[in-house]
């Protein structure tokens, strides 16, 4: 049974999943039909994963989040864009691989596509920087959704990494620059924009593709000022605390929801998108469409007024 599969706190899940390979792997040799066994089996996982996914903490929320099966952007791509064509390059330095770009389609609709990208297998990850963009990759998406404005394609984020390249090379081409200009120039472009949290959310790095009309996450991800292991290494010198640095950086789906930092939490099926990757993207998909329908019936004044608005109530829940 592949470990890789399991959290640190899904060990009943571990065992009732054994339990069930052994009972199909005596069926095909014994050939008896333990089917109502294994059936009896399979409703006692399904209540213990509820039981589970309802009540996660804040830290058990970022392991979901962090789960090494759950989907990816090239899931996304893959699965719910048709027609992706890529378009690579800054003009300035290079092609950044921890974002891709493109056009395609979501159905009927038109989309640049702007995302963080992690890679699949170690090859991959390395490849990407494990999904931390350095500035040549915020600057490649920012003329892209340029591109976009011009053409009047409407433009979806798909945000998932752990932050911006820290590394001195990034500093030396301007990081902190390069995510600056794109909060300030992406506040008013002419184009509906959806940015999505599918994963992790950290920190600037996040927010360097998330401005725009609609801020959704999935319901296991997270979004944050800081990882929970950073937090707790500036403020208890202990990297331990992360269980404790989480719970007190409010960066859950549900908590962000209450504090009006984003503005839909879409569900994940049940034991997380890891368990489901269809249904996931299905969920997502449904999301964008319902969501660029609404956005395109606005006249371009509208849109950036109702725009600027959003991004000036940041925070208001913390003056009343």
């Amino acid at each position: 049974m592949n470990s890789e599969r399991y959290l640190p706190f899904e060990e009943k899940i571990i065992e009732l999943d054994r339990q069930i390979a052994e009972l199909k792997k005596l069926s095909l040799q014994k050939n008896i039909d333990y089917s109502t066994d294994v059936c009896r089996i399979w409703r006692k996982k399904i209540k213990e994963l509820t039981k589970i996914y309802s009540n996660l903490t804040a830290w058990q929320i970022v392991q979901v989040a962090r789960h090494a099966q759950r989907p990816t952007l090239t899931d996304y791509l893959n699965l719910m864009v048709q027609d992706f064509r890529g378009l690579h390059g800054d003009r300035k330095f290079g092609d950044d691989k921890a974002i891709i770009t493109g056009l395609g389609r979501i159905e009927k609709e038109k989309v640049m596509i702007v995302g963080h990208n992690k890679g699949k297998t170690l090859k991959e990850k390395e490849a990407c920087n494990f999904g931390m963009p350095n500035p040549e990759g915020y600057r490649k998406a920012l003329l892209k959704m340029k591109f976009a404005e011009k053409f009047g394609i409407p433009i979806v984020t798909f945000i998932d990494t752990p932050g911006a390249h820290p590394g001195i090379e990034a500093e030396e081409r301007a990081q902190t620059q390069a995510i600056a200009v794109n909060l300030a120039e992406m506040s008013r472009l002419k184009v509906p924009i959806i940015c999505i949290v599918i994963s992790e959310g950290g920190s600037g790095g996040a927010l360097g593709i998330g401005v725009g009309d609609r801020l959704a996450m999935l319901e296991f991800a997270y979004y944050s000022v800081i990882s929970p292991e950073g937090c707790a290494a500036i403020l208890w010198r202990n990297g331990s605390k992360a269980e404790e640095a989480a719970k007190a950086l409010k960066l859950t789906s549900k908590d962000l929801l209450k504090l009006g930092l984003v503005d839909v939490v879409i569900p994940e099926p049940l034991g997380g998108a890891h368990r489901n990757v269809h249904d996931t993207i299905y969920n997502v998909k449904n999301y964008i469409l319902k969501t660029l329908r609404e956005l395109k019936r606005l006249k371009t004044e509208a849109l950036l007024e109702k725009r600027y608005q959003k991004l000036r109530a940041i925070g208001s829940i913390f003056q009343k």
